[in-house]
């Protein structure tokens, strides 16, 4: 039993550092490559798991070797188009100029129901209003809209907003992000400043955001109440 506990511990804590090791990428985002360097390292870890005969020293190894080589194809991959296009295969365009390409989408064997699924995840529901559409080597669709489709933005009509600012949680659950203020290159003094004015603690503020400008936002502790 206490080797079995041992074994799992040890077994999550390395493939924890494999895939940390080897991206932040999520499922959906992953090339070819790494999803399949990921199910192997699954796969071999679950062996000493199932049967404690096995040495833990051959499936550590064996994960070791797979992130080695998954992060030399990376290197190599990053140097050479040819071993990327390979590896990964190249992105296919399967609407040019508002004309659905059917032997591209017979090439990737992609039905247009697939295509009408993948436009409604961008949020267009009428294939008219697209100009163009790239299947990405990861799956994904990425759509232009024909200029008359395409959502109003503030340059259009010359509107004259304020620089971006990004708000940043500062205080959650009672707990100064120093980090944050970093980032927001302020200092706790401020932020006490205004907690001040709000006649509030840190302990009472379930979550804070601040942005560099100073606009922010105070929800307390119990509750959804803003201050």
């Amino acid at each position: 039993m206490i080797s079995t506990v041992l074994r799992t511990i040890i077994l999550y804590i390395v493939v924890t550092v494999a895939i940390r090791l080897m991206g932040k990428r999520q499922i959906g985002d992953m090339q070819p490559n790494e999803l399949v360097i990921t199910l192997l390292i699954s796969e071999i870890a679950a062996i000493p798991l199932q049967d404690t005969e096995q040495p833990m020293s051959i499936g550590l190894a064996a994960i070791f070797v797979l992130v080695f080589l998954e992060i030399v194809i990376s290197v190599l991959a990053m140097k050479s188009f040819s071993v990327r296009k390979l590896l990964n295969g190249k992105s296919v365009v399967v609407i040019k100029n508002g004309v659905i390409d059917q032997q591209a989408m017979r090439n990737v064997r992609m039905t247009v129901v697939d295509l009408i699924e993948q436009l409604r995840g961008q949020d267009v529901f009428n294939i008219e209003n697209v100009a163009f559409a790239v299947l990405e080597v990861n799956g994904n669709l990425s759509v232009l809209l024909k200029k008359d489709a395409q959502p109003v933005t503030a340059s259009d009509i010359e509107l004259d907003l304020p620089d971006d600012a990004l708000p940043l949680p500062v205080i959650s659950d009672g707990k100064i992000i120093y980090e944050s203020l970093n980032a927001l290159q302020t200092t706790p003094q401020k932020l006490y400043k205004i907690l001040k004015h709000k006649d509030a603690t840190p302990k009472q503020i379930f979550l804070m955001t601040l942005d560099r400008d100073g606009n922010h936002t105070i929800i307390k502790k119990g509750g959804e109440q803003k201050i």
